[in-house]
């Protein structure tokens, strides 16, 4: 684990074995989608590190005992349409979990982010929020997404990408510089089209069969 300023860089071996056939051409449609979400539920584990935990009475076959669990509620927001594919990953390791759905697009030809749907927990203020999406490209869709979640007065934000390029970085940390970026990639940098290069091509399209 790389750690500089606001993001982290997951390079544990495991994260980069999946990550590097989730980048590779041949990867057909069902193991993309494995990978994204084993990739995830990999990568929350380090997440996670630092939540609080509160104690949990509790009774084993042998006698009482006190453990641990997470102390706040925790909320998975994944961005549409590609961040779907890691929530799975995710809600294996935290099932209690809440789920909010953000429907933010980039426009082709600006570049730009626009949001067309909006549904989160009602208690997102009092959780430890997770935006997850595979890519942070420009970072447009990614600051917007952030800003609606602060908007619902959210303020423990965390944002979690497979691969993010210089620029979206700087877009992102520039808007939310309490926001910190967990990826398992920084890439060298955006083609004239805005995708990530070398990346792994159009997340959603991948996972979904639409390219």
């Amino acid at each position: 684990m790389k750690n500089a300023g606001s993001v982290v860089v997951l390079d544990h071996p495991l994260i980069q074995q999946k990550l590097a056939h989730a980048r590779d051409e041949r990867t057909g449609r069902r193991e993309f989608r494995d990978l994204l979400s084993e990739i995830a539920g990999l990568m929350v584990f380090e997440l996670t590190r630092d939540y609080a935990t509160t104690e949990y009475p509790l009774r084993t076959p042998m006698g009482p005992c006190t453990g641990r669990v997470l102390a706040a509620d925790i909320a998975v927001v994944p961005v549409l349409r590609a961040g779907l594919g890691m929530a799975d990953g995710i809600l294996r390791l935290i099932p209690q979990a809440r789920v909010g759905h953000l429907g933010v697009y980039r426009d082709e030809k600006t570049l730009e982010p626009i949001a067309y749907y909006d549904k989160l927990p009602a208690n997102i203020a009092e959780c430890e929020v997770i935006v997850i999406d595979p890519m942070l490209a420009t970072g447009g869709s990614s600051s917007h997404a952030v800003s609606i979640i602060k908007r619902h007065s959210a303020r423990r934000i965390k944002f979690l990408c497979l691969v993010a390029a210089p620029e979206g970085i700087r877009r992102l940390t520039a808007d939310h510089p309490d926001v910190p970026i967990y990826t398992a990639a920084i890439d060298e940098r955006l083609d004239a089209r805005g995708y990530i290069v070398p990346g792994l091509g159009d997340a959603g399209d991948r996972l979904y069969g639409t390219v």
